[in-house]
């Protein structure tokens, strides 16, 4: 069954995220895979002020490649950006499969750099920007 969040400007950015996890609940590990510039980090950053992250905790982790932030009830989240990663190796050595195999929450921007990798459990979500200039997020469940 394919699902679909429509987010026709900013200002329905905080909405759109408190109804993809309500949405999504029970899939812990969200692949989000759109161009550049279509709003991964945009949206993963609505997601955490949702799940109660300080908003001045989250960043894009373009050369970290991985966030650790502190949710409202004290339970990790983990923010990817493997934009940087050109070999499977490399996301190994940062540990990803410890991360992954967590049960914490772990929202991924540029999975498709490590696709491989992946659990077959991901929740692979695409977000693409409509002619107005809004997005829509779509995910088979």
């Amino acid at each position: 069954m394919e699902h679909r969040i429509h987010i026709p400007s900013l200002s329905a950015l905080d909405e759109a995220a408190r109804l993809f996890l309500e949405e999504t609940a029970g899939h812990p590990l969200v692949a989000f895979y759109a161009p550049m510039g279509a709003g991964k980090t945009t949206f993963i950053s609505a997601v955490c002020r949702a799940l109660g992250v300080r908003e001045d905790a989250v960043s894009s982790p373009t050369f970290a490649i991985v966030n650790e932030y502190r949710c409202a009830d004290g339970a990790p989240l983990f923010h990817f950006d493997f934009y940087r990663i050109e070999r499977l190796e490399e996301a190994l050595d940062l540990g990803l499969y410890e991360y992954l195999d967590s049960g914490c929450r772990g929202l991924m921007e540029w999975p498709e750099n490590i696709e491989p990798l992946l659990p077959e459990e991901t929740l692979r979500v695409q977000i693409t920007v409509d002619p107005e200039g809004g997005r829509l997020l779509s995910w088979q469940a």
